[in-house]
């Protein structure tokens, strides 16, 4: 093979390396970063806008159970007209009967104010129980949080991938070309036969295949990166694992994974809110104690007064002897589910535990994927070159040469899969001990506080617009 032609392939070989390998350098001008489209897919994704949407309508729930503490009041007001007529016995013998008749305008108005006093402790128990289904909503955002970053992380390194590849398909197309013509010229000259022709062709047109899939493993690629970033993908930069996040053992991120991990903490805070769904159940079966006050005014409310005022403030116990079983019938059931919650807790520390030690062997494999695939290239390119050698003085035919480039081929695209294997199992261990987050990452990004709604919201006694005005 020509001098051409091997300066072309290393020219191949060496753009490939420059895309995939994660430790060079880039322009940082020209080329989005894995940060940069993370940052983009946290601030845009609508799933996950939809999550904190939802955590923004579980934090009203806490208003909604504070609100037991507080008065209820009502104003009636009532006016109409009425016709009236009676005919009754006299009071004296000259008029033993009397009749009457008339229309008058009966109206008034009044207000009444409620107070609970004690209720059986349902309303401390329901706010309590309210501040838990917040927290497991925030905990259930944090593993939608890690989700997106962790799917924006593996849609960045598989387009990095898939464009790698492409260019190398390409790239080794343009190789097999120049490796046909110069069969045929040898054919021509009488220096190979027709069999070896037809080799260089059987090989260009499986490379032009190649082109084909690899060309559509890229666009798929885009289109998942669109979906997932939610901006169109440009020119990017090679990207870091990033291990130095994670816990140094195994051990350690098990121990880490079962305690910080968002289902697990989702699940806690699930048993907590059914430990207090139990409480106020049983709540139900204390007295109620409340405090009522009201203030009435009438006019012409009857034939002979033409005005009224009342007021009365009255103490009420109610003491619940017996509604038909439906109490007893829900204290049964909280309780079962307050034991379906905690085999849920331990289900989630289960499988918490078992994705951690999963994705500590995947990271594990992949760094030793990586030097292997390494070594492999470097053995392909020897061997390469020596085969080409080889075929020179005649002691290897044109397959020989073909093969061999082929195994080169396929050890680039090896290496360039394993580089993208090693980031994407970093940022999957990180993700399974419940650490992958903007904070951790750094990135440039404003951090959504979940809290800030809920201040805005807690303590409001009336007012129907958001915080945000609508």
């Amino acid at each position: 093979m020509s001098r051409r032609v091997r300066w072309k392939f290393q020219a191949a070989s060496l753009a490939i390396g420059l895309i995939a390998c994660a430790s060079l350098p880039f322009d940082e001008a020209i080329a989005e970063t894995l940060e940069a489209a993370l940052a983009h897919a946290y601030s845009n994704n609508p799933q996950l806008n939809a999550q904190r949407a939802l955590v923004r309508v579980t934090d009203e729930g806490v208003p909604q159970a504070l609100s037991g503490y507080r008065p209820r009041v009502s104003a009636t007001a009532s006016v109409g007209e009425q016709y009236w007529d009676t005919y009754a016995r006299g009071s004296s013998s000259t008029a033993p009967y009397v009749k009457q008749s008339g229309t008058m305008t009966p109206s008034g108005y009044g207000l009444t104010g409620t107070q609970t006093l004690y209720n059986g402790f349902q309303t401390a128990n329901r706010t309590r129980q309210a501040e838990s289904q917040v927290s497991a909503a925030r905990e259930t955002l944090r593993s939608f949080e890690q989700s997106v970053l962790l799917n924006g992380a593996t849609a960045y390194m598989n387009l990095l991938r898939d464009s790698a590849i492409f260019d190398l398909q390409k790239r080794n197309v343009e190789v097999l070309q120049e490796q046909l013509r110069q069969t045929r010229d040898r054919f021509n000259v009488g220096e190979v036969t027709r069999t070896d022709v037809a080799q260089s062709e059987s090989r260009l047109a499986a490379g032009r295949s190649q082109v084909l899939t690899a060309e559509a493993n890229y666009k798929t690629s885009s289109a998942v990166y669109r979906q997932v970033i939610g901006t169109e993908p440009g020119k990017l930069s090679p990207a870091t694992p990033v291990d130095r996040f994670s816990p140094r053992a195994l051990n350690e991120a098990v121990a880490a994974g079962s305690t910080q991990h968002p289902s697990v903490t989702t699940a806690q805070f699930n048993v907590d809110a059914a430990l207090l769904a139990v409480k106020v159940a049983e709540g139900a079966l204390q007295p109620t104690l409340s405090l009522q006050g009201s203030v009435q005014k009438s006019y012409e409310s009857s034939l002979s007064a033409l005005e009224t005022f009342s007021a009365s403030v009255l103490g009420q116990v109610t003491v619940p002897i017996y509604q038909g079983g439906a109490e007893y019938s829900l204290i049964r059931q909280t309780k079962e589910t307050l034991g379906q919650r905690r085999l849920d807790l331990d289900t989630a520390r289960d499988q918490t535990r078992q994705v951690v030690v999963q994705s500590w062997g995947q990271l594990e494999a992949a760094k030793g994927n990586i030097e292997a695939t390494q070594a492999q290239v470097q053995a392909a390119e020897i061997a390469l070159n020596g085969v080409r050698e080889e075929a020179r003085v005649g002691q290897r035919t044109t397959l020989d040469v073909l093969n061999a480039q082929q195994e080169l081929v396929n050890a680039r695209v090896s290496l360039v899969t394993a580089q993208r294997d090693r980031v994407v199992a970093s940022y999957t261990l990180l993700s399974s001990v419940g650490r992958l987050s903007p904070t951790v990452l750094g990135l440039p990004v404003a951090v959504y506080d979940a809290q800030v709604h809920y201040q805005q919201v807690r303590d409001v006694w009336t007012g129907v617009r958001t915080p945000d005005g609508r």
